[in-house]
């Protein structure tokens, strides 16, 4: 399972704080039941073109790994959890809304790996997959819940993954 979270927000003060990412990335593979490997890696960047500095964190889990960058010239983090395990990814999501304040975000939810685990089950899961999105487009128009999460079909999306969320990162 990969969730791939994009978040958008104008109170940027959060995405320059290192120690606020370092810190959820030393707890929360534990709150998602999973197990942290490595200590976290956490840095400032600051590039050649001041768009694109900002703080960036990435933790191995046993499990796989959880990635944050921020661009906070952007208004925009993104957000990668992925793992060979299952977990919550609604409430993933919205801690990952609550803890940089994110007034929206967008979710991918990505399927991987499935032929490994048990060859039969994840090859009528792929076809499964594969029939919905031909059946329902691959341009399908998100929705937002009260949770102020946004879902729905992906574009682009290669034919082998379920994607939930919809639209391109502003940049």
């Amino acid at each position: 399972m990969h969730l791939v979270i994009d978040g958008y927000a104008e109170d940027t003060s959060k995405m320059w704080d290192l120690e606020l990412v370092r810190n959820f990335l030393t707890d929360y593979p534990t709150n998602l039941g999973m197990t942290r490997i490595t200590e976290p890696k956490v840095l400032e960047y600051n590039g050649p073109k001041v768009e694109d500095d900002g703080v960036s964190g990435f933790v191995i889990i046993a499990e796989s790994h959880i990635s944050i960058h921020t661009f906070p010239y952007r208004k925009y983090v993104n957000i990668d959890i992925f793992s060979c395990k299952s977990f919550d990814h609604d409430r993933a999501a919205q801690d990952a809304k609550d803890l940089f304040g994110l007034e929206e975000i967008k979710t991918w939810l990505l399927d991987r790996g499935l032929e490994w685990l048990d060859r039969e089950q994840g090859m009528a899961q792929t076809q499964e997959q594969r029939f919905l999105l031909r059946s329902n487009g691959s341009n399908g128009a998100g929705s937002s819940g009260s949770s102020g999460i946004e879902t729905g079909a992906g574009a682009n999306l290669d034919t082998s993954v379920r994607a939930e969320g919809a639209g391109r990162p502003r940049a």
